[in-house]
């Protein structure tokens, strides 16, 4: 099979599941968002658990592929405030760029709850953040035992869908209308000032 158009085929599949849910994800769609001729995602995928097996491979190369990028993008943060902006700058790229990847991931998410397999395919970007998150508070010289990695992580998480639904009052309310300012309050009570490793 042609793998430059199997790649296009699955992105837009990320972007029927993104922008039309788990309901509009069918092979019709995918086919129209990739302006190809009718059937051909069903070739390449021929059930909807295929198609949902391809979003989700999909949705974990791009992942590795954001956090190889953050990788090679310079030094890592060495202190409080270069983490907080770069944690802001997640979320910026969750918001922007990044959104119909995480639109799809958290689609992908739902349907998990009743398809074990998807979960499983799943589980290395979630389980990924918390390694990240442990390396990133200990290369910014704060506690990154597993209390202060869960809370960052699961504080991050929790953030996500307010951020992609937009809604100013819940924005407000949550702090994210000021997302570098979010940041430096979760970095706050995560680890409060003063607890910097020597």
């Amino acid at each position: 099979m042609n793998q430059d158009r199997r790649d296009r085929l699955r992105d837009a599949a990320i972007a029927v599941l993104a922008e039309a849910g788990g309901r509009g994800l069918t092979h019709r769609a995918v086919d129209a968002a990739a302006e190809v001729p009718l059937g051909t995602a069903k070739n390449y995928f021929p059930t909807r658990d295929a198609l949902l097996r391809a979003v989700a491979e999909r949705c974990l190369e791009q992942y590795r592929a954001v956090a190889a990028a953050l990788a090679g993008a310079g030094p890592e943060p060495s202190d409080r405030a270069g983490l907080a902006a770069l944690l802001a700058g997640l979320l910026r790229n969750v918001a922007g760029p990044g959104r119909p990847r995480v639109l799809a991931y958290l689609e992908l998410q739902t349907e998990a709850t009743r398809r074990p397999w998807l979960a499983a395919l799943l589980d290395p970007i979630a389980s990924g953040d918390f390694a990240a998150h442990r390396a990133l508070l200990s290369g910014a010289g704060l506690p990154a035992g597993p209390e202060q990695t869960r809370a960052l992580t699961l504080a991050l998480h929790g953030a996500i869908p307010h951020l992609l639904a937009g809604s100013p009052g819940t924005l407000a309310a949550a702090g994210l209308d000021d997302l570098d300012g979010f940041t430096r309050g979760l970095l706050a009570a995560v680890c409060p000032e003063g607890t910097e490793n020597p």
